[in-house]
């Protein structure tokens, strides 16, 4: 039987965040399982509680504001099995834990999500991807979840998979659990490719501080953090808020940042380089407002 989870009450959500801001929300939950899940999502939308789901939170950017709902964090839902040649993996499972079972299962094609600092909920969300592989290259399938609580499977064609996009953007849909097939590959090189791959992230990326990855969307024809760098915003902050000296794709959190920092050094970025070189990024960061 599924049981509901004893809410913390007024909480500071910024700590379970990459960026490290937010202001406080009014409870928070941390179901332990898929059915537990499901029940509470029953419940708050039956007792009309609006409720905001995260995984690492790694991708989203919370208002200072205070948030008078509840969230409910997946990050203890952690499933993860061989069924039938095939991996099946809860939300909440982190992208570095499911690389790192295909490859001790012998299974290639997500070694590109080792390092990444989400989960599998919001992996799918967002169709993440790096150094060439994307979510969507292995995917089958998965069980998900309307907000009364009704259970639906969606296939990869239901998912309607591009750069960063998935349908779970527009349907609503929570994720329960995702299912991958993926080819047989040599473990050792599989493991070495995870280990060049993160090598590469601690040389080229700022991860000694808070950020929620690459900032903006990769324009057509062009790379967002060359069009930062070109643009002569290198190392501008504004409060707390500033771009990595390291990656001008990233906007990191050099201690004490708000989240209107961010929003603000967002939107610098995002007028200067449209000034200086007449293109319209887009953010790859969720920014929430209530």
């Amino acid at each position: 039987m599924p049981k509901l989870p004893v809410p913390q009450e007024y909480v500071r959500i910024a700590p379970y965040t990459s960026m490290r801001v937010g202001g406080t929300v009014r409870y928070l939950y941390r179901p332990e399982s898929e059915e537990d899940f499901a029940a509470l999502v029953r419940e708050l939308s039956d007792a009309s509680m609006p409720f905001l789901v995260i995984g690492g939170a790694s991708n989203l950017l919370f208002p200072d504001e205070d948030y008078p709902g509840a969230v409910i964090l997946t990050t203890a839902i952690r499933s993860l099995r061989m069924e039938s040649g095939r991996i099946v993996v809860s939300c909440g499972v982190s992208l570095s834990a499911l690389a790192t079972f295909a490859q001790e299962q012998g299974k290639s094609g997500l070694a590109f999500a080792y390092g990444i600092p989400g989960t599998v909920g919001g992996g799918v969300y967002m169709n993440a991807g790096a150094y060439g592989g994307e979510i969507s290259d292995c995917f089958e399938e998965a069980l998900c979840m309307d907000r009364s609580g009704r259970q639906v499977t969606l296939k990869k064609e239901d998912l309607r998979f591009a750069y960063r996009h998935s349908a779970l953007q527009e349907n609503g849909l929570l994720l329960l659990h995702a299912v991958f097939s993926c080819p047989d590959g040599d473990s050792a090189a599989i493991r070495g490719e995870m280990e060049r791959n993160m090598a590469s992230r601690r040389e080229k990326q700022p991860l000694e501080f808070p950020s929620c990855g690459s900032a903006f969307k990769r324009p057509v024809g062009h790379y967002a953090g060359a069009l930062i760098e070109q643009a002569g915003l290198k190392g501008f902050s504004i409060g707390g808020a500033q771009v990595s000296e390291k990656h001008a794709g990233f906007v990191i959190n050099r201690g004490g940042a708000t989240s209107a920092d961010v929003r603000a050094l967002l939107e610098a970025v995002r007028e200067t380089v449209l000034e200086t070189f007449g293109v319209e990024l887009e953010p790859e960061i969720r920014i929430l407002s209530f």
